[in-house]
């Protein structure tokens, strides 16, 4: 099944192009998402991570479910910080009662003012306080820019101290939206999605655990569409934090990727590789 099909129209819709036509590029700014509820001990460990970021063409937005414990005070104290640190950022924050994650993702894209976005979630956090600065110092001068930026990840505890890397790994070239029929090979907080393309799909609310990894597939079929680049860098750009909602979920998270699977590549190749799955957990 092509996938490239499923979606109705003929045309993509429009994007803003990149780069600007005239004057001097502006530096490529990133919007980096922090969606929280109730989790001050492991948001902390986040915050620091962007604080820490040597880059300054930055915007942290944090987007809160209302929590009430302590979270908004925490995120207070870092925009104080903020105003007087030697690489300042953007720092914001909206906290109100949303209708779950994907939902709170969603406000994210659409406060979202740097050229990409990335969700860097309470617990996870860069692997570099440089990791952003060679990011825009590998992709800053493409043209145009690519849709879509990707690296790899290490798995940490909840101390944050390393574990293992990642199993599933992005090739080292050629990464295309037909890749995620072998699963998410690109963890969700190494996924740079350009803001103007990421506005135009929304995370589906339908999903309650794997929306991120049809959201991402999505973004890579319409850059197929547009002739756009996807850009590997080569450097472990985040420190996961082992324990998410897909990992206490798993089984329904399961169930919500083989949907997504046939929605994308159709029921035939969904269950081939379902049981290569099978084979893998085998042999592991």
């Amino acid at each position: 099944m092509d996938n490239e099909s499923t979606n109705t129209g003929s045309d993509p819709a429009p994007a803003t192009p990149y780069p600007p036509s005239a004057g001097a590029e502006p530096p490529l700014k990133f919007t980096v998402a922090t969606v929280t509820y109730n989790a001050a001990t492991q948001l902390a460990r986040t915050i620091e991570s962007v604080e820490q970021q040597t880059y300054a063409h930055v915007e942290h937005l944090i987007v809160d479910g209302n929590s009430q414990d302590g979270t908004m005070e925490l995120v207070h104290h870092y925009q104080g910080r903020n105003s007087n640190a030697a690489v300042r950022h953007e720092v914001a924050c909206l906290s109100e009662p949303d209708r779950g994650l994907y939902d709170a993702m969603n406000k994210a894209i659409e406060m979202a003012t740097g050229d990409y976005i990335l969700f860097l979630n309470a617990g996870d956090r860069f692997h570099a306080d440089d990791t952003l600065a060679r990011i825009a110092a590998q992709v800053g001068t493409s043209s145009p820019l690519p849709a879509v930026i990707y690296g790899d990840t290490d798995i940490v505890d909840a101390q944050g101290r390393f574990l293992r890397h990642r199993r599933l790994s992005p090739p080292r070239d050629g990464l295309t939206w037909r890749s995620f029929r072998r699963g998410m090979l690109v963890c969700h907080q190494a996924f740079f999605a350009r803001t103007d393309l990421a506005r135009l799909y929304p995370y589906d609310l339908n999903y309650r655990y794997s929306a991120d990894f049809d959201w991402c597939i999505r973004l890579m079929v319409d850059a197929a569409r547009r002739k756009l680049p996807l850009q590997r860098v080569p450097l472990v750009v985040t420190d996961y934090l082992s324990e998410g909602l897909t990992t206490a979920h798993h089984r329904a998270s399961l169930l919500e990727r083989f949907h997504i699977m046939r929605r994308h590549y159709g029921l035939g190749l969904t269950l081939l590789e379902h049981v290569w799955f099978l084979v893998r957990a085998v042999v592991k």
